[in-house]
């Protein structure tokens, strides 16, 4: 029995359409995963990206906070945070955050850092603040770059999020391990195949995000 026959078994069939287990429920848990732990992430990697970049200060802290992040392996965390605060959404939301707040951080801290210097002096000269010279002249142009972090670590969590499912969660990745546990490959290869479409359409949705964000001028210069 090959992949596609798979995959379209477990799309034919109607149950996997309706209730608590069906596509629906179990795609719209993931991405609500997915946003917490990328709402999260962010919150706590732009702002430290934007100020560190725009000071110039604290390069070496971003450096050993990506390398630590990507460090960890995401189960492992899980099962620890699972020992230590039992059930629940944040043994999983832990994991996730600490995945993503490295590509956030590391991608907006070379994004405002990497802005041509001229403008911003420019700016300088003309009395704008700190504030304004961060936000009104450099993160216009550093924002392709930020979204490609943000990008990035959405992508991760799609595909991590699996995870919830082994601390008795929901989420795509309820088919790969109740698929696994019940010899079912059919539900296995159909988790896998939803989480990958997720990650796909993650990756389309910052693409039009980028297109109408990202004003026409930094886009034809980033070509």
């Amino acid at each position: 029995m090959n992949v596609l026959h798979l995959i379209n078994a477990f799309f034919s069939d109607g149950s996997h359409w309706h209730g608590y287990d069906g596509i629906p429920t179990r795609l719209r848990e993931h991405v609500q995963y997915t946003l917490i732990a990328l709402a999260i992430a962010a919150a706590i990697g732009l702002p430290v990206g934007l100020l560190t970049g725009h000071t110039g200060r604290g390069g070496n802290t971003v450096a050993f906070i990506a390398t630590a992040g990507r460090a960890l392996p995401s189960f492992g965390l899980l099962v620890l945070m699972f020992v230590l605060l039992g059930l629940g959404l944040t043994p999983v939301m832990i994991p996730l955050v600490v995945l993503a707040v490295p590509p956030i951080l590391v991608t907006t801290y070379e994004a405002v850092r990497s802005v041509d210097p001229s403008p911003v002096d420019a700016a300088r000269g003309m009395g704008m603040g700190e504030s304004r010279v961060l936000f009104q002249v450099e993160l216009p142009v550093a924002l392709p770059l930020i979204l490609s972090g943000l990008r990035s670590a959405a992508i991760q969590i799609v595909s991590t999020a699996t995870i919830a499912a082994y601390v008795s969660l929901g989420g795509l990745g309820r088919y790969i391990v109740d698929g696994l546990y019940q010899l079912n490959y059919e539900k296995v290869v159909g988790g896998a195949t939803l989480v990958a479409v997720l990650a796909l359409l993650t990756l389309g949705f910052f693409g039009l995000v980028a297109r109408f964000t990202v004003s026409k001028g930094v886009r034809r210069s980033a070509l």
